[in-house]
């Protein structure tokens, strides 16, 4: 289920049918001495998670699938690989369901957006052990249904694309994966992924709220800076975030996206 360019790269595959989660399985596969290059992915999940340790609801018909990468680049530069993974998750959705941008949108930090519906997130971890980083990037994308009833809108790919698959998905995402990385590898290779990020960003210009430790903050999203933090205008003046939780829509009654 790996393009034959990303397995011609040295990249492997591992399915199981059920998992606490692919993170989980990543981490157990580390711990064994795997060399990354690693996809792990699994049927189902009964314990996903994704940000903060919030549960992720995993039922049959979706994708769940972990990538462990050993030494991807320096401990500074591995929260880049955030909107790598996130540029070769719209990608692959948009080679599945032909949609693109503004329909298919990335929202800051970790999620993909089908028309302001959640549709797929993702979920970055990194280690350092014996002075080497290493980094899983968990993928969760609604394939064949999607949370019912949440405080936000979500959506799944056969909504847009009746034959949409789980195998279809996982083979564009190993495709746009290797393309994005290859690229930021490059000299200088942020530059033009910070660009193409933009060009995709959902609520861009727009009035947003960040949920931080010390209370809401409000303004317009403006951009991201150089190194990638969140770039907001407030009544305080410019604001430059490396986290939090992003809400959309009227700032006294915030729709949460992640």
């Amino acid at each position: 289920m790996l393009s034959e360019a990303a397995r011609a790269a040295g990249y492997r595959l591992i399915v199981r049918d059920e998992v606490g989660s692919t993170m989980e399985e990543a981490r157990r596969a580390l711990d064994q001495g795997d060399a990354g290059k690693l996809w792990i992915v699994a049927r189902s999940q009964n314990a996903g998670r994704g940000r903060h340790g919030r549960q992720w609801g995993s039922p049959p018909g979706n994708l769940y699938v972990s990538l462990l990468l050993t030494a991807p680049c320096e401990p500074a530069l591995a929260p880049q690989l955030g909107f790598v993974a996130g540029l070769a998750l719209h990608d692959a959705a948009t080679a599945v369901t032909g949609l693109a941008a503004p329909a298919l949108a990335l929202k800051w930090p970790n999620d993909l957006l089908i028309e302001r519906a959640k549709t797929a997130g993702l979920l970055l971890e990194g280690e350092s052990r014996a002075g080497r980083l290493n980094v899983i990037i968990g993928f969760g994308v609604n394939i064949a249904s999607c949370a019912q009833n949440t405080p936000y809108p979500a959506s799944f790919l056969k909504q847009h694309r009746p034959a949409a698959s789980i195998e279809e998905m996982l083979t564009a995402l190993s495709e746009a994966w290797l393309a994005r990385f290859s690229a930021w590898q490059q000299p200088g290779g942020f530059g033009p992924t910070r660009a193409a990020w933009l060009e995709r960003a959902a609520f861009l210009g727009e009035t947003i709220t960040i949920r931080l430790l010390e209370g809401p903050l409000e303004g317009r999203f403006i951009g991201l800076d150089p190194s990638g933090r969140l770039e907001m205008e407030t009544a305080a003046g410019r604001r430059a975030l490396d986290a939090g939780d992003l809400f959309f829509g009227e700032p006294s009654s915030p729709q949460p996206s992640s």
